[in-house]
């Protein structure tokens, strides 16, 4: 999934899409099973989750323009929160799982596939955005995305229910800036942004029946699943570090500007700042909340 869109001008899209309104009705459905069936904390995630696309993606249809300083701060607060809190919540929960079945290593070996399937997934993903097909490749690929994250929300949550909303909530952030991105980038293609809609559902219609599904309590299976759900989210979260590199997507909005180079240079200042702002209110809430 690509983390920042080109700079255009452009009006919002008419119509509304099915696929997103489906999503919804969906989310809904499920979200009544969950509060009979005791899965609160998903259901809180899930909505979250939806709210900060759906916001993301009404904003982004109705810009005129990209700015670069809002989209390096959207993100690397996004990026240092979730840095932050799989390092935080899942890594030693990996580990631990692991000291716990008599092999530590089990939740590396889990960290590492999860990097690896991550980086992996979302390229092969990337090439299929230049293929010329009847459906919107991007869409498809956040949709994909965003199942998966709740799958795995779902099976974390489900594994170990004393696990607190701050961790869920932190790996969530980054759905507001990424359906702005995508949100300009079908409204320069005269698409509806509504069908983000189904993206932003996608976590909640997984995690909620996946985190009612029964686990056994096997300390070397669930190792190697809080080590893979990090893996995954330290992929995504690293994906998201803002990049104010030369020929970079943030170096192209830069270009639009006069004295882009100049801009350019002051954006990493602002990348480490949003990057390390993200990762202390982690922590901080951390430190309120347990």
């Amino acid at each position: 999934m690509g983390r920042m869109e080109r700079f255009a001008s452009t009006g919002s899209s008419p119509g509304v899409s099915a696929l997103g309104a489906a999503g919804t009705v969906l989310l809904v459905a499920l979200s009544a099973f969950a509060v009979t069936a005791g899965a609160e904390k998903v259901l809180v995630i899930g909505w979250v989750a939806f709210a900060a696309m759906a916001l993301g993606a009404w904003l982004g249809a109705r810009a005129d323009e990209t700015d670069p300083h809002r989209l390096v701060w959207g993100y690397g607060l996004a990026s240092g929160a979730m840095i932050t809190s799989a390092a935080m919540f899942l890594v030693p929960q990996a580990i631990g799982l692991g000291i716990e079945a008599g092999a530590p290593q089990l939740g590396g070996v889990g960290i590492a596939a999860g990097v690896v399937v991550g980086y992996s997934s979302h390229t092969i993903g990337h090439r299929l955005t230049h293929l010329d097909v009847s459906f919107d490749v991007s869409t498809a690929e956040i949709t994909a995305h965003a199942l998966s994250a709740g799958l795995i929300i779902g099976l974390v949550y489900g594994s170990m229910p004393t696990l607190g909303l701050l961790l869920g909530l932190a790996i969530v952030s980054h759905k507001g800036p990424a359906g702005y991105a995508a949100a300009r980038r079908l409204s320069r293609q005269g698409k509806s942004a509504t069908a983000l809609l189904l993206p932003a559902a996608g976590v909640g219609i997984t995690a909620i029946p996946t985190a009612l599904l029964p686990i056994p309590p096997a300390p070397a299976i669930n190792a190697v699943v809080f080590g893979f759900a990090a893996g995954i989210f330290l992929h995504v979260a690293m994906d998201f570090l803002p990049n104010c590199e030369a020929g970079s997507e943030i170096d192209e909005v830069c270009s639009l500007h006069e004295h882009s180079h100049d801009l350019l240079d002051e954006l990493r200042t602002h990348a480490v700042a949003s990057t390390a702002l993200g990762a202390i209110v982690v922590v901080a809430a951390w430190a309120v909340l347990y």
